[in-house]
């Protein structure tokens, strides 16, 4: 499937007289999804040059990254290592596989678990802890947590067609960093990148700049992360479910359910000017709404739907 934009008609829309499209990049692919599918492209391709037997990466339970590189290793040929938070997860696999749906599938596309503790996760970045890593899976390559590394860029450097450069606005969930300072490379300067952490911190900010975006036509929108990483409320839940019934886009409650819900209010706040055409990036994620439910019918929450 390609990637498409979508018009949202809504009568709030037409009442503050803004124009709202969403890309649903998370139809590029079934589980190779959205932006996993961009920060892979060119990290396969590099790790097919390097002609290595396995893909090694990072990850929490529930990770997007995670699925996505087990799928792209079950297509492309690689097997898969996931390093991945929590050594007690490893204690009983098959328990841990019948109650967490990402990595079930995962491990139905061949993935290896390594389970680790959380002070050894912390490590994920140190030449020791790398080191050791390489010695007992040799001629792998390495993908960081999240995906993000230059070739992650450059993969999301495609996301934006020349036509959506027309957009005044462009809107982008954040975990990591790459997929929006892909974005914002390959934007027209005189486009406004709004970026929705789903993290809170003000070392956010940093974390980006780090990354070295090409352009200052930037600004983070930190007041939708609803707690942190991870955190959501009832009233994010039911406007995911309305938004679902109204557009027939679903959206998941860690990174584009936040974004659309601040994007929205922002909307209300009069924050755009009549005559605004927005661009929302829906960054896939929607696997991970399968987990999010078990969560939450442990708390007798209301479920996404």
């Amino acid at each position: 499937m390609i990637s498409q934009n979508i018009q949202i008609n809504l009568p709030l829309l037409q009442e503050k007289e803004v124009v709202l499209y969403v890309k649903r990049e998370d139809l590029l692919h079934p589980f190779i999804s959205g932006n996993k599918f961009r920060k892979l492209k060119y990290n396969l391709a590099e790790a097919k040059k390097q002609k290595k037997e396995a893909l090694l990466t990072f990850g929490g339970a529930y990770s997007n990254h995670i699925l996505a590189t087990a799928a792209a290793g079950k297509e492309f040929g690689f097997n898969t290592i996931g390093v991945i938070r929590g050594e007690e997860l490893g204690a009983n696999l098959q328990k841990t596989l019948t109650q967490n749906p990402t990595l079930r599938q995962a491990h139905a596309f061949g993935m290896e678990f390594l389970f680790v503790s959380r002070s050894d996760y912390q490590q994920k970045k140190e030449s020791d802890f790398l080191a050791k890593l390489e010695h007992q899976y040799p001629n792998s390559y390495f993908v960081p947590e999240g995906g993000t590394n230059n070739l992650a860029i450059k993969g999301c450097e495609e996301i934006l067609s020349e036509k959506d450069k027309e957009f005044t606005h462009v809107c982008c969930a954040m975990g990591t960093g790459g997929t929006v300072t892909g974005i914002i490379n390959s934007s027209n300067i005189h486009q406004n990148i709004l970026v929705f952490p789903a993290l809170k911190g003000s070392w956010i900010q940093d974390e980006i700049n780090s990354l070295q975006p090409n352009k200052e036509n930037w600004k983070m929108v930190s007041d939708y992360h609803f707690g942190g990483y991870g955190k959501i409320s009832d009233e994010l839940i039911t406007f995911i479910n309305q938004f679902k019934e109204e557009t027939s886009i679903p959206l998941d409650p860690i990174y584009t359910g936040k974004m659309m819900f601040g994007l929205l209010k922002m909307i209300v706040n009069h924050q755009f000017k009549k005559g605004s055409t927005i661009l929302a990036i829906h960054t896939g994620g929607l696997q991970g709404i399968e987990g999010m439910n078990v969560l939450l019918k442990q708390k007798n929450k209301q479920i996404i739907l």
